[in-house]
């Protein structure tokens, strides 16, 4: 029986950990809300990435947004500008972690300091 335990504790610490990561997927899309496809990464990808473009109108004609999100073995985060565009790149390495786009993170803190302020003014209300 001690054999058997010990063979099979060998078993376990000698068995390499299988890394399967799973990202979001989109490609070029103008709203975050048309990047929840999701996608099982190769053995090789390490990170999910989430890549932001925003290209200045022209006088008189709105911003265009893009998004794209993906799998890729390596990954350097950067803001780039050249005045009349952006790009930025945001890396993270566990599964579903490139959910949040740039519309979606600027409404998660405008609710966050909302719920703050509510609390205060709910407590202070009590009193």
């Amino acid at each position: 029986m001690k054999t058997l335990l010990v063979a099979f504790l060998v078993a376990i610490v000698c068995t390499e950990k299988v890394h399967s990561l799973s990202c979001y997927y989109c490609e070029n899309e103008p709203s975050n809300w048309n990047c929840i496809s999701m996608k099982k990464c190769a053995e090789t990808d390490k990170y999910c990435t989430t890549v932001k473009t925003v290209s200045r109108g022209r006088l008189g004609e709105p911003d265009d947004y893009r998004i794209s999100k993906r799998c890729t073995p390596t990954c350097d985060e950067s803001y780039m500008t050249t005045g009349l565009s952006s790009t930025t790149t945001n890396c993270c390495q566990f599964t579903f972690c490139n959910f949040s786009g740039a519309a979606s993170v600027k409404l998660s803190n405008m609710v966050l300091v909302l719920g703050i302020l509510g609390s205060f003014f709910y407590i202070f209300q009590s009193r």
